[in-house]
């Protein structure tokens, strides 16, 4: 009897891309680039993964992987939509976006 061998990296895509599919949240949070997503990325993204990108650059800014308080995120939120929304440089990630970015192509 021969055994088939799958090679691991193959596997492990292939796992990856399942959870993608189905829309897994824990693939997608770990997946998620927090502050370094690009503001052109964020304005695409829905509401439920605008939030989670928030959820991850207000950890990586603190440093506490405890969860935000709502009201952080929130206002993290309107302020990131606001500043992405109108960054010249699509490619300038959440957490650099500023007013600077509004007039010049930073």
């Amino acid at each position: 009897m021969r055994l088939l061998r799958w090679p691991t990296a193959g596997v492990a895509a292939a796992i990856v891309a399942a959870a993608l599919l189905t829309g897994c949240t824990d693939v997608k949070q770990a997946l998620n680039k927090g502050g370094d997503t690009p503001c052109g990325d964020y304005v695409k993204q829905d509401q439920d993964t605008k939030r989670m990108t928030i959820t991850k650059f207000v950890k990586q800014q603190t440093g506490d992987q405890h969860e935000p308080a709502g009201t952080t995120v929130d206002a993290t939120l309107v302020s990131v939509d606001f500043l992405c929304g109108t960054q010249r440089n699509a490619s300038t990630p959440i957490k650099n976006a500023d007013v600077a970015g509004i007039f010049l192509n930073k």
